[in-house]
């Protein structure tokens, strides 16, 4: 799967936008088709933090582990997971612009099966329109937080 990058600009503190996307906790909130999370470590925020995710996907349940390998606060975090053979290496960076939060998740897949390349190619579409409404849930909760 090629790299897959998604922005969306959010009317918003940027430390609120860092702090729904970062932590696990908040961002479940968010996100209706995130049904469960197991933490795998002691860690609940930041590097180091290793958890089980279990989201509804066409009306099953999937879950995935997770773990933060790179935090810099208000700045990026960066989650990896190795699926059926596949990295899934996604950062999340925030950005102050002309008073506004830019939001940017950019994700790559990588693996060395030929059957697995072929796979994440047919469904990078897919993949590409589920980060677009995770951003924009991301975008509508933030957005929603600040009307005072």
């Amino acid at each position: 799967m090629p790299r897959t990058t998604v922005s969306t600009t959010i009317n918003a503190p940027l430390d609120l936008v860092f702090r729904t996307v970062a932590d696990i906790n908040e961002y479940s909130k968010v996100q209706p088709h995130i049904v469960k999370v197991e933490f795998l470590s002691d860690i609940k925020l930041g590097v180091g933090a290793r958890f089980r995710e279990t989201r509804l996907m066409k009306g099953k349940e999937v879950t995935t582990e997770l773990e933060v390998i790179e935090y810099v606060e208000d700045d990026r975090c960066r989650i990896v997971s190795d699926t059926h053979g596949t990295i899934w290496d996604s950062v999340m960076t925030v950005k102050q612009i002309d008073g506004l939060t830019l939001l940017t998740l950019t994700m790559d897949a990588n693996t060395k099966s030929i059957i697995n390349k072929i796979i994440n190619f047919m469904i990078s579409g897919m993949i590409k329109k589920a980060i677009e409404k995770d951003l924009d849930g991301v975008k509508i909760y933030c957005e929603k937080s600040t009307i005072y």
